[in-house]
């Protein structure tokens, strides 16, 4: 089977999971960050993370991304300059004083229920004051019944909080290619139903990248292999990861009813 994403044209699903996320291969500029910005929106769910905000104030915060392949860059650099290193970057730029490490548990063609069979011994390896957990990708490709993937999430959810960390989703990336292959956005609603009942906040980043291809920002329809425009978009994704972790570590909890 192959599948024509964004960065990859009639490759093997395997070799197109590990390549959604190319490339990373200098620091972007400060310049870049007009090229982030997006019309539309929110491409966000924010409700508090507690502990984020604590370890903030104890000056040392620790991050795990569990993911999938979309995680994960390829090449002898690829850990440094995945989006997990650019929102590390971005954390420590925007947070003097305080030491930020981001840790990642992500393997290809992994489902959610995959991911949650292993958190319990990285959750203790890494004891992170926030789990960032990105999937749905690869249960859409598989068409794992809907709510088996809610309950994954909501079991994975536990198992964080359980172990003294908050959550924070990263939904499936957008590609025109593959709307009508793969039925992403059943679970991309799933994702964010489970993440309202378990007030969970949400990195939309389908929703962003289709905005991104809407106005013309990143074209992902060409198929291409070059780095540039992967480069680019990595470099956003961390940058704008750290913006929301930071207003959900300030945001105030909900008022509790009182009737």
């Amino acid at each position: 089977m192959t599948w024509r994403g964004p960065f990859g044209r009639g490759m093997p699903v395997s070799a197109c999971l590990a390549a959604l996320f190319l490339g990373l291969a200098a620091p972007a500029s400060a310049g870049d960050a007009a090229e982030c910005s997006v019309d539309g929106g929110p491409f966000s769910i924010a409700f508090p993370l507690e502990h984020v905000k604590k370890a903030i104030a104890d000056k040392s915060l620790s991050i795990l991304v569990v993911g999938a392949g979309s995680s994960q860059l390829p090449g002898q650099n690829g850990a440094a300059e995945s989006y997990p290193a650019r929102l590390q970057q971005a954390l420590t730029r925007r947070l003097p004083g305080v030491q930020v490490s981001v840790a990642t548990d992500v393997k290809s063609r992994r489902t959610a229920a995959d991911m949650v069979k292993t958190l319990p011994a990285q959750l203790a390896a890494t004891r992170p004051a926030l789990m960032l957990w990105q999937t749905a990708t690869v249960d859409a490709m598989q068409a794992v019944d809907p709510d088996q993937f809610s309950q994954a999430l909501d079991s994975g959810i536990r198992k964080a909080r359980a172990a003294g960390a908050d959550v924070m989703f990263i939904n499936p990336q957008y590609s025109p290619r593959t709307e009508s292959m793969i039925a992403l956005g059943i679970y991309v609603e799933n994702m964010r139903w489970v993440a309202v009942q378990q007030e969970v906040p949400v990195f939309d980043r389908f929703s962003l990248m289709k905005a991104w291809s809407d106005q013309g920002t990143f074209d992902f329809y060409s198929a291409t292999r070059k780095l540039d425009m992967a480069m680019r978009v990595h470099d956003c994704i961390g940058r704008m990861l750290a913006d929301l972790v930071l207003e959900a570590a300030k945001a105030a909890p909900a008022p509790a009813d009182h009737k």
